[in-house]
C-alpha cells in the first residue's frame, strides 16, 4: 500500500482540522506544512512526525516529493499556488471560496479544461448524510421555491472585514448555501442582490464589507430562491440553513438536522458522521486511484458556484440583476 504524502499551505483553524484527520488515516503523512513565516510553519509542523517547515511555497515544492497538497489560506492568496501545482501536475484540495473575484479562478479553471488534474474543493456540506438522503429524494418532488440564510456574528480576523480581500460575506460564508442549492437543484441563470452597512462599520474603521444582503435567483429549471446574510449578530447567536418548499412537503435543512414535514408526518434525518472526515478520504481515494469521481466538489465544479458570487458582486455594484452565461 503506497504511502500519500501530503503539504499543507497554511497554519489556521482549518489545516489543522485537515492535518489531524488525514494523520489518523491509515497510509496518509502531513510531510511538509507552508506559513506565512518559517516559524509558524514549523510549530505546526512539530506536531507530525517528521514534517517539516517552509516558508516558501515552492522551495516546499521543490524539496518534498508531495502527493497532494491542501491550499487552506484566505480568498486573497488563492491564485498562483493553484497554477504552480497545475503546472507540476500535483493534485490540490482547496478550502472554498476559490478566489476574492472571478478573475484567477477563472485562469486555473482554464488551465484544468487543458490539464486535468484531480482536484477538490472544501464545500463539505455536501458530504453530509442528510443531503446524500435529500438528493435522492428530490427527484420524487417539484420543487416550487427555496429561501436561504446564512445569519451570525461578524468573523475577527481583519482581512474578512475587507471588501478587497474576503470578498464580503456571499463570498466567505453564504456560497456554501447556494453551493447546496446548485447541488440539488441545478444550474442558475440570473441573480439580483442588494447589500447595506446597518452595524459594523460603525463599529470599526476597518470594516468594508457589507453585512446584511439577500439574494434572489432564478435557477434554470424555473425554481426561484432567495437567500440572506447578515454578520451582525452577537457571538452565540446564529441561524444557518435553508427551507424548500416542494408540490409534497416543507423540507427544512441545517448543520445539524433535515426534517422532512408533510400533511401526514414529520421525518428528522439527523447527520452522525464527520462530512470533513468523508470529504478528505474521498480526495484521497481520488488521488490513490487517479479518478475523482467520489470527490463531490471538484474545482471545475466549484468555480460554477465562485460564477454566481462573482455576479451577485456585479449586481451589488451595477444596481441590476445579471444573468449567468450558459
Amino acid at each position: 500500500m503506497m504511502t500519500v504524502k501530503i503539504g499543507i499551505v497554511g497554519t489556521g483553524n482549518f489545516s489543522q482540522k485537515h492535518a489531524e484527520i488525514l494523520t489518523a488515516m491509515e497510509g496518509v503523512m502531513v510531510v511538509a506544512v507552508c506559513g506565512t513565516s518559517q516559524q509558524k510553519a514549523e510549530r505546526f509542523a512539530e506536531q507530525f512526525d517528521g514534517a517539516k517547515g517552509y516558508e516558501n511555497f515552492e522551495t516546499m515544492l521543490d524539496k518534498q516529493a508531495l502527493d497532494g497538497v491542501y491550499l487552506c489560506v484566505p480568498p486573497m492568496a488563492h491564485g498562483e499556488m493553484e497554477l504552480e501545482l497545475i503546472k507540476r501536475r500535483i493534485p490540490f484540495f482547496v478550502e472554498k471560496p476559490l478566489g476574492v473575484t472571478i478573475d484567477k479562478p477563472e485562469e486555473i479553471f482554464a488551465a484544468l479544461t487543458r490539464q486535468p488534474l484531480v482536484t477538490a474543493v472544501g464545500y463539505h456540506f455536501r458530504y453530509r448524510e442528510s443531503i446524500q438522503y435529500l438528493k435522492d429524494i428530490l427527484k420524487d418532488h417539484t420543487v416550487g421555491m427555496v429561501t436561504g440564510q446564512w445569519m451570525g456574528a461578524m468573523p475577527g480576523v481583519s482581512w474578512w472585514r475587507n471588501q478587497a480581500l474576503s470578498g464580503g460575506q456571499f463570498n466567505e460564508q453564504t456560497t456554501h448555501i447556494v453551493d447546496l442549492m446548485r447541488y440539488l437543484i441545478g444550474e442558475v441563470v440570473e441573480v439580483q442582490a442588494y447589500v447595506g452597512n446597518r452595524v459594523m462599520a460603525n463599529q470599526a474603521d476597518d470594516v468594508t464589507v457589507a453585512d446584511v444582503g439577500t439574494l434572489n435567483i432564478q435557477f434554470a429549471s424555473g425554481v426561484v430562491a432567495n437567500v440572506t446574510n447578515t454578520c451582525i449578530l452577537p457571538e452565540g447567536l446564529d441561524a444557518v440553513g435553508f427551507t424548500m418548499y416542494t408540490d409534497q412537503a416543507i423540507i427544512r435543512w441545517t448543520p445539524d438536522e433535515l426534517i422532512i414535514e408533510t400533511a401526514k408526518e414529520k421525518q428528522i434525518i439527523p447527520d452522525t458522521l464527520d462530512a470533513y472526515w468523508l470529504e478528505d478520504e474521498a480526495f484521497i481515494a481520488a488521488i490513490t486511484s487517479g479518478e475523482d469521481q467520489q470527490v463531490l466538489s471538484t474545482y471545475s465544479d466549484a468555480f460554477q458556484t465562485q460564477r454566481i458570487t462573482d455576479a451577485v458582486q456585479s449586481s451589488v455594484e451595477k444596481k441590476a440583476p445579471i444573468k449567468l452565461k450558459s
